[in-house]
């Protein structure tokens, strides 16, 4: 059974976290899209994952670091938000899962064209 309380933790700070990156002085930071939010079971930690499309690997190793140090301004944010007497601590990683997926598409949509191609030759 899926513990409902920590699905609309989850489900709040990933509402939350964009608004508190928007408020930042960092542009870099200020636009990030987080795809998903994974609490740990006593709330103690939240893993956060960013869309790491458009970003090179420097890029969201700076990113990165600048969320490190943002780390308590983002907390602050979700903790006056929410009334909360505690936060979990972040940890931010990029998930280039939807990187994946839209190269698997184009391999896909490559051999259905040569499949394509080939069934023309033959006729």
């Amino acid at each position: 059974m899926k513990n409902i309380k920590l699905e609309r933790t989850q489900s709040l700070l990933k509402e939350l976290i964009p608004m508190a990156l928007a408020n930042l002085n960092d542009t870099r930071l200020n636009s990030l899209n987080v795809i998903e939010v994974k609490c740990s079971k006593g709330k103690y930690s939240a893993q956060v994952f960013l869309e790491s499309s458009f970003l090179t690997k420097k890029e969201q190793t700076e990113i990165l670091n600048q969320l490190k140090k943002a780390r308590s301004l983002i907390k602050e944010y979700c903790l006056e938000e929410t009334g909360w007497f505690r936060c979990p601590d972040f940890q931010f990683f990029f998930d280039d899962s939807l990187e994946k997926e839209n190269r698997l598409d184009q391999i896909f949509h490559t051999i259905a064209l040569e499949k394509e191609k080939r069934k023309n030759d033959v006729n």
